[in-house]
């Protein structure tokens, strides 16, 4: 089971537009993300007494101002442009119909500051929450020009900047585009040197600083919860997985877990852990497979001796396979190698154990997890350190939030597949999961695709540990998958209806459980009838 990817939410005039990012890649829900770019605030013009300088201005005078010759006239009719339309959406019409557009981005690499400045931000503003202006902005040759204007040394220009690249990545119709052309410099400018990645190796920022590394990873989110050629860029872009991941490591190793760019580039990591191992290059994938995939593509199932694939010797043959392989993989991670190395596992179950506060980190943490774990590939919960990671995770199952929920039982999904030592787990999750089950009408229920994670938690574990299927007795699991199995009002009930048929008929198959069953007062119909 793999998360998609979210993105992000606006929110007031504070925020920017609406998109996706991750665990389609993750498509639950619009409350994931939460700002972007945002609208920008009055530069001097918006101090005290300053309001008189505009008494004399309309729309049509302030962008004949953007063309004087008069550095002066161009600042003011910018400002003028930036005060009305911080959140009037018929002045953004207007100005887009009068031509602002492309007389404010040829005013963006302006030989004077004060012009700079004022521009973008009315830029910024001209383009919060209104796609069409977004369009003209990138028609006009936009990005090339803001690409332009990053490499300025000005901290309020570059804030500017890149809260309107964050603006435009709300836009689904321009991630790919965004992408193409503004992450190796992006990389290069903002990510590595603001991340502490660059020669000093610590993350040294000052107040404007952090709000240039804030924008610009919020952009990142929106870009990679695009297209699988988007996401690809972005794994293979020189420095920026890196980034990320220095960040977030940098920033718990001081205690910084809540900080709003650590939620940021951890959502990026989780999206771009969405489809890894369908989308990795096929050397990394030969690496991570060994011997167990042929030439075709397919995973074999060679005998092992004279034993078979499934038989104990087989089993500890490919576990021996497993620690060699990743061995070799885990030795100085780089780039989109940290998306699969089992380092990376540290990390996430560090922000899972400190991020007490912000549950949009802890979320996009398990579902990195979720998507790293997902499928039959190597790099599976065993390798990955599935001790390490279950005590953190069922901590955070205690939760009511049905967003954590649904990656956090996805994950505990995904490591139950492929256990190696079903009894141990069995004791430490099935009383967890049990307590999350509906038992009556009047109980709170979780979401049905919470539901079916739990119950195919159980179910993977009952169909090789006896002990899991004595566990569910004893908390008095049977109650309450009887309940849901009866409970078929709904076709998400019917879906968790039919998991809990699936998981009672196994659950019968323990003969000495049946006099334990009865002893609670069912029968064997009741175990197998659908």
């Amino acid at each position: 089971m793999m998360l998609i990817p979210l993105g992000m939410k606006s929110h007031a005039q504070s925020a920017a537009g609406r998109t996706w990012v991750g665990g389609g890649p993750w498509r639950w829900g619009t409350w994931w993300g939460r700002r972007s770019g945002g609208a920008c605030g009055m530069l001097w013009w918006d101090s005290p007494g300053c309001g008189s300088r505009f008494d004399d201005i309309d729309l049509p005078s302030a962008v004949k101002y953007l063309i004087a010759s008069d550095p002066n006239l161009q600042v003011l009719g910018a400002a003028y442009l930036q005060h009305k339309c911080y959140s009037d959406s018929s002045a953004k019409k207007q100005a887009r119909s009068l031509q602002a557009m492309p007389k404010l981005v040829k005013l963006f690499n302006s030989p004077n500051q004060e012009v700079q400045r004022h521009a973008t931000g009315a830029m910024r503003n001209l383009i919060y929450d209104n796609a069409e202006n977004k369009l003209a902005l990138v028609e006009e040759n936009g990005i090339y020009e803001l690409m332009r204007t990053l490499r300025e040394p000005d901290d309020e220009l570059r804030k500017n900047v890149t809260g309107i690249l964050w603006n435009l990545s709300s836009s689904d119709n321009l991630k790919d585009r965004l992408a193409r052309d503004t992450l190796e410099q992006l990389t290069d400018l903002v990510l590595v040197p603001l991340s502490g990645l660059g020669a000093s190796g610590v993350i040294q920022q000052n107040p404007s600083e952090a709000e240039i590394f804030y924008n610009s990873t919020g952009f990142l989110r929106n870009l990679s919860s695009a297209s699988q050629q988007t996401r690809q860029k972005m794994r293979e872009c020189h420095g920026l997985v890196d980034s990320m991941i220095h960040y977030v490591n940098s920033s718990l190793e001081v205690g910084k877990s809540e900080d709003k760019s650590v939620e940021n580039a951890v959502c990026v990591l989780r999206n771009l852990s969405y489809r890894l191992y369908d989308e990795m290059p096929p050397s990394s994938l030969q690496r991570l497979e060994g011997h167990r995939r042929n030439a075709g593509g397919t995973v074999t199932g060679e005998l092992v001796g004279c034993f078979s694939p499934q038989s104990k010797k087989a089993r500890e043959h490919y576990l021996n396979a497993d620690i060699v392989t990743f061995t070799e993989v885990s030795k100085d991670p780089k780039g989109m190698e940290w998306l699969w190395n089992p380092q990376i596992v540290g990390i996430y179950n560090r922000l899972l154990q400190r991020c007490e506060l912000n549950k949009h980190t802890t979320e996009a943490a398990s579902g990195a997890l979720q998507n790293i774990t997902a499928g039959d590939r190597r790099v599976r919960p065993g390798n990955t350190g599935q001790e390490r990671i279950l005590n953190p995770v069922l901590d955070r199952v205690r939760t009511a939030d049905h967003h954590q929920l649904r990656s956090l039982t996805g994950l505990i999904r995904n490591l139950s597949r492929h256990a190696r030592n079903k009894d141990d787990m069995s004791t430490k999750v099935v009383s967890h999961l049990i307590e999350k089950l509906p038992g009556s009408v009047g109980d709170k229920a979780p979401p049905a695709d919470v539901i079916v994670n739990i119950i195919a938690v159980l179910n993977n574990l009952v169909v090789e540990s006896p002990m899991a299927a004595r566990d569910i007795v004893y908390f008095d699991g049977l109650r309450k998958l009887f309940f849901i199995k009866k409970r078929r009002d709904s076709s998400d009930n019917e879906k968790s209806s039919r998991a809990a048929a699936s998981l009672l008929g196994n659950m019968w198959q323990y003969t000495k459980l049946h006099r334990d069953f009865k002893m609670k007062g069912y029968r064997k119909e009741d175990f197998l009838s659908l």
